[in-house]
């Protein structure tokens, strides 16, 4: 049977992004591939979250291309998703805040309904379908965001420090769902701060600073021989500049 058309793989060619004349993201060049996790590590004001959103497409980039070059590229759009840090909720139930992406995405009711079942089953909050969103505590609030991802069926998902504010519970959770995610075939490309996060869930890492990527490597290599000065200072908890 023939593989499903991916809009993977996604390259960054000589990617740029300026604000007030301060680049922000200086010519990054990058390329994302199907199947592996792909964590993205840097100090503060590195370019990690700018970098996530450039690659959706919420901002357009000042110099350079961000390309889809899969068989399926003109739908990319469709085929995406992004987990904010604190997620963005409709002012509705927990299923209806399923139910509007979906519809967004041109599904019938039936099958609304039932990929909003699947997708709160997945992460635990099936019992939770008619309380209203914005009163979940914010680990179910995370979760609720994953769902809404997960129920889209993306190619790739953008995780943009998805457990930053949460306490080790609710990271464990979030963590089993990124790992179903990716079982799943969906590409995973995540910011975060946790060393111990980064080391449970990456395949590989990306490592940026000051807008630049500095260093790019399977994450086994990458956490026992960094390559670059940088990242060893900033594995040794060292503060860059």
């Amino acid at each position: 049977m023939r593989a499903p058309r991916s809009i993977l793989p996604l390259a960054l060619e000589g990617v740029s992004f300026a604000l007030g004349g301060r680049a922000l993201i200086a010519g990054l060049d990058a390329r994302f591939e199907r199947g592996s996790r792909t964590i993205v590590l840097g100090p503060n004001g590195a370019g990690k979250s700018l970098m996530l959103r450039l690659c959706h497409g919420l901002i357009a980039p000042t110099e350079g291309r961000v390309r889809w070059l899969g068989e399926a590229a003109a739908e990319a759009r469709r085929r995406q998703a992004m987990v904010f840090q604190t997620p963005v909720l409709l002012r509705r139930s927990v299923a209806a805040n399923l139910h509007h992406a979906l519809a967004v995405r041109g599904l019938g009711w039936r099958r609304r309904r039932d990929r909003t079942a699947e997708a709160l089953a997945a992460v635990g909050l099936a019992g939770a379908a008619r309380q209203p969103a914005r009163t979940l505590s914010a680990g179910e609030q995370q979760r609720l965001a994953l769902a809404r991802a997960w129920a889209l069926a993306p190619d790739v998902v953008f995780l943009d420090e998805p457990t930053a504010s949460l306490d080790p519970a609710a990271t464990r959770a979030i963590e089993d769902i990124i790992d179903a995610l990716h079982a799943g075939g969906t590409k995973v490309v995540m910011t975060t701060h946790d060393l111990g996060q980064a080391r449970r869930l990456a395949d590989e890492v990306l490592f940026l600073h000051r807008g630049r990527l500095i260093e790019r490597a399977p994450a086994d290599r990458f956490f026992t021989a960094p390559a670059s000065r940088e990242a060893a200072a900033y594995l040794a908890g060292e503060l860059l500049w």
